[in-house]
């Protein structure tokens, strides 16, 4: 029996997920061509390659960390040797008796004050700079979540076309579909999920990682109610307005993070 390598499938490959984004748009294509939920794969593909170009600086971000501890040792020298310039210069001179040292260890202690200040603000550059780049992709990638739940929701079974979406054919689809659609949709999300886990590979910032668990549990509750609408669906087959109402009242009332949602996903 063959041993898989070790350490092997211990992290996330971003160009194994660009590549699962790759194939589930090319069956979007094929299933469905002309929808434009292939467009959202490929918004999520584009952050996936994002994200790959960043692990690919990872030599940059090293050398910014290094830059950080060199200033923070160039400060620290610095101001271990004015302390000490100014105690010399106080010992070797007759004018300064008694409490007149007072100003002398009031500058000293402001100066040790300051340059904590500034070893601090020097030690977090790296991090902040990293969350930052990392909270941008994530705010996009749940926004992206949003659109895809969008997109699903606009759509009906032959049987029960709205009389506002005449005009719009793309929305109306067969039962078989329209099921197929939504299974799609929810790959989508699952690989949406998959891309944010991506951003907390290599880093221990808690509001990243935070902020990745949030996108993780809003994924997989919107796939949940999907997997319930196409129970409902085969249930009562040819009514997905019934699925939509009974998927929708079934579950209780829940806050989702903030972020920009499309008004009214196109296809």
């Amino acid at each position: 029996m063959p041993v898989a390598e070790p350490g092997r499938f211990d992290r996330l490959d971003a160009a194994h997920v660009e590549a699962t984004l790759v194939r589930l748009r090319e069956r979007i294509d094929t299933a469905m061509p002309g929808r434009h939920l292939a467009d959202v794969v490929e918004e999520v593909r584009q952050v996936v390659v994002g994200i790959g170009k960043d692990a690919r600086f990872a030599t940059w971000r090293r050398a910014v960390r290094i830059g950080s501890w060199v200033a923070t040792a160039c400060l620290v020298a610095l101001i271990v040797a004015a302390v000490v310039s100014a105690v010399r210069a106080g010992l070797g001179s007759d004018d300064v008796h008694g409490f007149e040292w007072l100003g002398v260890i009031e500058s000293g202690v402001n100066d040790v004050v300051f340059a904590a200040v500034a070893i601090w603000f020097l030690q977090s550059l790296p991090e902040r700079v990293e969350r930052r780049r990392l909270l941008t992709t994530l705010y996009r990638l749940r926004s992206l979540a949003h659109v895809t739940d969008m997109h699903q929701m606009t759509k009906h079974t032959v049987d029960e076309q709205p009389l506002q979406d005449v005009d719009v054919p793309h929305r109306v689809m067969d039962e078989a579909s329209y099921v197929r659609y939504l299974e799609f949709c929810s790959s989508l999300l699952s690989l949406t999920a998959k891309t944010a886990a991506l951003c907390g590979e290599d880093t221990t910032d808690a509001v990243v990682l935070d902020t990745v668990s949030e996108i993780e549990t809003l994924t997989a509750s919107m796939s949940r109610k999907i997997w319930q609408k196409i129970s409902l669906i085969r249930m009562v087959p040819g009514d997905s307005q019934q699925a939509d109402h009974l998927v929708l009242s079934s579950q209780p009332e829940q806050a989702t993070p903030p972020g920009p949602v499309a008004d009214d996903a196109p296809v």
